[in-house]
């Protein structure tokens, strides 16, 4: 893993383009699998949990032509094998269970030998998948491995999830749109890159209803064609310019932003005294901002931002604005209703000099605008974790190392060069 070292203290300043998003590319990709005509995509950020796809795919036979530099890449699954090259799917990362549907409606068996991991946010489990394929017209087999099976094709099928599950929400979208019948998923994941995905679906031929909304009704179609497909900007790195300009006092820009998906957003970043603009489709964070938590009217409360699944505030972003909290002055309360580890990296603001009290896995109180200090910290295997360490310490005259940060590049292609044209002063090493 590598280390990011940082020369804080500097304002940044400047204008960032955000990449495509890489949580609507993966299940996106994935999805052409289940074409044999080609399909292109637009705007792919080049990020390593696509590289290790790439790789699996052209294994078994695909042709991807992928050019990096102008964000195109086209892909032709006409050659895919019948069989998997070594019985293996790719390892180490999540996104691994939005293979499934695809490969078994191609393979019509699908052999699992090992768990896929994403992070370190807490355990990831592999049930409410494995009950979507079976509603679905999945056989399960349970044995020293996992063996799923298709003999008929899938079938439509009514589930309700357990909770809004953004995997299983996309798993159960690709194995409905080409499902003998209709399927409804009842409390579905509405995240926009939810949306993303059924929309690219619907663009190879599914018939979907109820996008952006936590009931999903599909009419399976017979077969899914080509199509050119643009992925939508990534909001996460939206906020996160957006978040190292407010924690830093600079002035950030950043085109091609989501307007309509920053209603709650704002008003998260209004509650630490940082007012986020948008002209047009370029979102602003003006310089110097107050950085002062704001206090509810109802005064014997704690200010709070509260995440969970869409469309409540994002819990991805939660360390974002935890990180910014440092610097703003009083005391908030910040509660993640989705992962039991959310708050495992938080040891690690305290060697900056920060002050956090963690109440419970879930929620945590920062006491905002202590003296801050250079420092040696550990990422952990969460990005926007690393990320925030990283905003910390931009904030920080002096020297700090964020070390095992390389997980930043699963959803920042160009993180750093990004913060050096604001005017940072950081390297990999």
């Amino acid at each position: 893993m590598a280390d990011l070292i940082v020369n804080g203290g500097r304002p940044l300043s400047g204008t960032i383009t955000p990449s495509g998003n890489k949580n609507s590319v993966l299940p996106i990709f994935c999805a052409t699998l289940l074409t044999d005509e080609p399909v292109t995509l637009q705007n792919v950020p080049d990020i390593t949990d696509l590289d290790k796809l790439v790789t699996f795919f052209r294994a078994q036979g695909s042709k991807i032509d992928w050019d990096r530099a102008s964000g195109v890449m086209r892909v032709d699954h006409s050659g895919f094998r019948s069989g998997l090259d070594g019985d293996e799917l790719p390892q180490d990362m999540r996104s691994t269970v939005l293979l499934y549907p695809a490969l078994l409606h191609r393979l019509r068996q699908l052999t699992i030998r090992a768990n896929t991991k994403g992070c370190s946010l807490g355990v990831r489990e592999i049930d409410p998948h494995l009950e979507i394929l079976r509603a679905l017209g999945t056989v399960i087999n349970d044995g020293e491995s996992l063996v799923l099976a298709l003999p008929s094709g899938f079938t439509g099928a009514r589930h309700w999830c357990d909770y809004m599950s953004v995997t299983v929400t996309e798993n159960f979208a690709m194995a409905a749109a080409i499902a003998q019948g209709r399927s409804t998923l009842i409390n579905a994941a509405s995240e926009p890159h939810v949306q993303d995905l059924c929309a690219a679906l619907i663009a190879m031929g599914a018939k979907i209803d109820g996008l952006g909304t936590s009931m999903l009704e599909i009419t399976g179609v017979k077969k899914l064609h080509g199509a050119t497909i643009k992925i939508g900007t990534d909001y996460h790195e939206v906020v996160t310019f957006l978040a190292l300009g407010a924690i830093t006092g600079g002035e950030v820009s950043v085109v091609n932003s989501v307007p309509h998906h920053f209603d709650l957003i704002a008003r998260a970043f209004a509650k630490l005294g940082v007012t986020i603009e948008h002209e047009g489709t370029t979102a602003i964070v003006r310089r110097n901002q107050s950085l002062k938590i704001q206090q509810p009217f109802t005064s014997n409360l704690l200010p709070k931002i509260e995440a969970a699944p869409w469309p409540y505030f994002s819990v991805d972003l939660l360390p974002l604005l935890i990180a910014l909290s440092t610097r703003a002055e009083g005391t908030i309360h910040f509660w993640n209703k989705v992962y039991e580890n959310g708050f495992s990296w938080i040891p690690e603001l305290a060697k900056f000099g920060a002050h956090a009290l963690v109440s419970d896995p879930h929620r945590i109180v920062v006491f905002g605008n202590r003296p801050l200090r250079p420092a040696i910290v550990d990422s952990p295997y969460v990005i926007r974790a690393a990320v925030a360490l990283t905003m910390v310490a931009a904030s920080i005259p002096g020297h700090s190392t964020v070390r095992n940060a390389e997980i930043i590049k699963r959803a920042h292609p160009r993180f750093v060069e990004n913060l050096r044209s604001l005017g940072a002063e950081l390297e990999w090493k």
